[in-house]
């Protein structure tokens, strides 16, 4: 399902003592959590919105994984520069999942369950039932209790299809809605509730940023590291190129295979396949289907990906060794190491190539084929 997302970060922060999308949190800006994990989950397209003095921070950070515009007088204006903004970019029955930069915990499997529900449905809110009893007060006394039967919390990301909401904001006639579902709501779109999670909550208090550290650091202290490690070999044959860690290398031959023979890639694919127990790269891509004949293997290192994403995991980091006589591995190594980190959506610093030979030892040596190893590590939730 093709899904974009609208970031609103427009606010002043004046609960918080400043504006809270630049506060650290976890080592990091609050913005980077969201924008992260959107761009992480596969959105098409993420727009930002960002008060006007902030347009130069907000586009040299994150230009590359976003487009920020600015925001409005409140938090719907701001949804309405945002929804603007993606009207040029994306279809009318596209997805598009509106998300407030102070809920910053936000995971892919947030997003994965909206995106079942709207399987079957137009729109769908994450929320969680009320659970504390409710006072209505006048004076400092209680002069009501009603009741919490039936009452959710809503929180973000709320998602609906691009055409439904903007024109549930267009027709919308009154005091600004104070979040998207009940402009939807009004203009007569059915909105589903969706799991929601605790540590979705927002940051509105200073009191908030310590209660949201201490999930963080939670999370840290329930994961394990995995191990894996994978190798492959192809054998040379007749051609002009070779395809070795995702770069095309002009050569004299080229490895020979059901797919690309992209052997660096193989390697690496089967060890993340290998660290979360998900079998090998023959288990998920046949050598025997016809489709896959000549695919790019690429192809078969982000589905490894998709499915470490998929059990919660996060590639810690990746080493690959490539063993050959020839081509020359280092002046393409950088070119290598980018495309790696690229295809896993991880930090260059957390990817490494290698390269070395078998002094004219072996099969490798002999010239006759390729081989390559990898090693990584997964961080996996108990």
């Amino acid at each position: 399902m093709t899904f974009h997302a609208i970031i609103v970060a427009g606010g002043s922060g004046t609960r918080t003592g400043g504006r809270k999308q630049w506060m650290p949190l976890g080592g990091k800006p609050v913005l980077d959590w969201s924008v992260e994990a959107f761009a992480e989950a596969g959105a098409a397209h993420i727009v930002v919105v960002v008060p006007e003095d902030d347009l130069d921070r907000a586009r040299a950070r994150y230009s590359t994984m976003a487009r920020v515009v600015t925001g409005g007088a409140d938090r719907a204006a701001s949804v309405g520069n945002g929804i603007d903004a993606l009207m040029t970019m994306a279809a009318l029955d596209d997805v598009v999942m509106i998300h407030d930069a102070a809920r910053p915990l936000l995971k892919p499997h947030h997003i994965k369950t909206l995106n079942a529900v709207l399987e079957v449905s137009r729109a769908a809110v994450l929320a969680l039932p009320l659970t504390d009893s409710l006072k209505r007060g006048e004076d400092g006394r209680i002069v009501d209790a009603p009741s919490r039967e039936g009452l959710w919390r809503a929180q973000t990301p709320q998602a609906f299809r691009l055409g439904d909401i903007a024109e549930a904001y267009s027709t919308w006639d009154g005091p600004a809605p104070t979040d998207e579902a009940t402009a939807a709501a009004a203009a007569g779109i059915e909105v589903a509730l969706a799991e929601g999670d605790m540590r979705l909550h927002k940051l509105t208090y200073p009191d908030d940023f310590a209660l949201l550290e201490a999930f963080i650091a939670q999370e840290k202290s329930m994961t394990q590291i995995r191990i894996g490690q994978g190798f492959d070999a192809h054998r040379w044959g007749d051609g002009q190129s070779v395809w070795l860690c995702g770069v095309e290398i002009a050569h004299d031959k080229t490895l020979i295979g059901h797919s690309d023979a992209d052997a660096g890639l193989h390697a690496l694919t089967d060890a993340l396949l290998g660290a979360v127990g998900l079998g090998d790269i023959g288990d998920h891509f046949p050598p025997t289907d016809p489709q896959w004949k000549g695919a790019s293997s690429d192809r078969f290192l982000r589905h490894a990906v998709e499915l470490i994403a998929e059990k919660g995991g996060e590639i810690v980091n990746v080493d690959v060794t490539l063993i050959c006589e020839r081509p020359k591995v280092k002046p393409h190594r950088e070119a290598m190491r980018a495309r790696v980190a690229d295809i896993l959506g991880i930090d260059l610093d957390r990817v490494s190539v290698k390269a070395t030979t078998t002094e004219k030892m072996g099969f490798t040596g002999r010239e006759e084929g390729l081989a390559a190893q990898a090693v990584c590590a997964v961080s996996m939730p108990l």
